[in-house]
């Protein structure tokens, strides 16, 4: 029995003793700032020598440096600013470590589950966002998991003692996980699978053509919280976000959009390149999630996925670029963008694909998304090109102009252990 509570106690003291001391940011006090600094606003336009000017959570000017008197200065001399990068899909904060199941907290059992709200689980103290925050993710869109309507998801900024302190956009849409309408090689499988798809999309739909009639109604005898929790669908004050790929399945998509008057988002979109000029003509936004992952069709080129970028830019479909990555985490976000810079973009388009288009896409453009007056100082600072692994090093960051503590666990891990065995770098 001793070695027992020996060993609980050990156990308790060890998680102490992990914890990091990485603080939430107190509100910003004063004015701020930062001179000098190339400034890529995120619509496209650089400036060079530039100023940015923020108070009270709100950027007041930005534009070619001018002496400015009263205000806290931050020399950027030889510096990048950018716009906070935008976490388009992700589990953060709802799952900390995936191979224990206490630690996972993204999903709800049963099918139809509109109901269930990312932000209540949302946890601040997850060590993993620090780790996401400190390479220049400042915001991210979280979301429910499991069943085909998985639930509502809310935009959260990576900084705060509880969800209700982090909490940026709440419930801003409904998640419809799309049931693989791939083909597989067995021709009798392949049959039964897409019969049992094509079903699970058809209650689906009647689930929508009811929750239509429902909401129709002036008064209710008895509250459906299901259909309640989907008013925003029709509204439009939420967003239908459709995690699908193949062209077929897109099509089936812009189907819901059409009969229901959805704004509607495709969520991974491998396919979204040969459809691209009816998803232009239906306003349907693409979140690619991966640029490292293999083509969905063995006869798609290798690179597929990572040309996608490009190929939407040309033909004008909005577009963003996301790091869906159980390994990353989204900690390799900007490192996407890069990517696609090698394959047709340029550097500015790339950079608008991970901050302007993500807010267009979530419906917070008015708020951030680029370095302009009037939105929030959501700002990061770089001592080189923040799309390329080799330079890229955060210095800075601002949300809603907090200084955040660019802290985490994996480097104060790197300096205990640098310091153990005398490593001088």
């Amino acid at each position: 029995m001793k070695n027992i509570l020996t060993i609980i106690c050990s156990f308790f003291f060890l998680q102490t003793f992990s914890q990091s001391n990485v603080l939430p940011a107190p509100p910003q006090n004063g004015t701020i700032a930062l001179i000098h600094g190339a400034i890529h606003v995120g619509n496209g336009t650089v400036i060079d020598d530039g100023m940015i000017v923020f108070s009270n959570g709100k950027i007041i000017k930005v534009g070619q440096y001018a002496p400015i008197a009263d205000v806290k200065v931050i020399d950027c001399t030889g510096k990048q600013l950018y716009p906070g990068f935008i976490l388009t899909s992700s589990n953060l904060g709802l799952v900390e470590i995936s191979a224990i199941r206490s630690e996972r907290d993204e999903d709800e059992v049963g099918e139809l589950n509109p109901d269930v709200r990312s932000l209540v689980a949302y946890n601040t103290d997850s060590k993993i966002i620090n780790t996401v925050r400190s390479n220049g993710v400042l915001l991210a869109n979280v979301v429910p998991d499991g069943g085909i309507l998985s639930g509502t998801s809310s935009v959260m900024q990576l900084d705060g003692w509880n969800w209700e302190d982090a909490v940026y956009d709440k419930d801003n849409g409904i998640h419809f996980r799309m049931p693989s309408l791939i083909p597989t090689s067995s021709k009798n499988a392949s049959g039964e699978k897409l019969e049992n798809a094509y079903k699970e999309i058809d209650e689906v739909r009647t689930f929508f053509r009811e929750a239509k009639a429902y909401l129709n109604e002036p008064s209710h005898a008895v509250t459906n919280i299901k259909f309640e929790s989907v008013k925003g669908l029709f509204d439009h004050t939420e967003t239908f976000f459709v995690h699908c790929e193949m062209a077929n399945e897109m099509m089936i998509a812009i189907e819901f959009a059409k009969e229901f008057g959805f704004k509607t988002v495709i969520v991974g979109g491998t396919e979204s390149n040969r459809i691209a000029g009816y998803l232009k003509e239906n306003n349907i936004g693409v979140i690619l999630n991966q640029m490292h992952t293999l083509p969905a069709m063995q006869d798609d080129d290798i690179d597929e996925y990572a040309k996608l970028p490009y190929q939407l830019q040309q033909a004008g479909v909005l577009y963003c670029i996301n790091d869906f990555d159980e390994m990353n985490r989204g900690r390799n976000l900007m490192f996407n963008a890069g990517v696609a810079v090698g394959f047709g973009l340029t550097k500015e388009q790339a950079l608008q694909a991970i901050t302007l288009n993500a807010a267009k896409i979530l419906g917070i453009d008015q708020r951030t998304g680029s370095l302009e007056e009037g939105k929030d100082a959501n700002i990061i600072v770089s001592s080189g090109d923040v799309l390329d692994i080799r330079t890229s090093n955060i210095l800075y960051a601002f949300i809603q102009g907090r200084q955040i503590n660019l802290d985490n666990k994996q480097k104060q891990l790197y300096e205990r252990y640098k310091t153990k065995y005398g490593i001088s770098k």
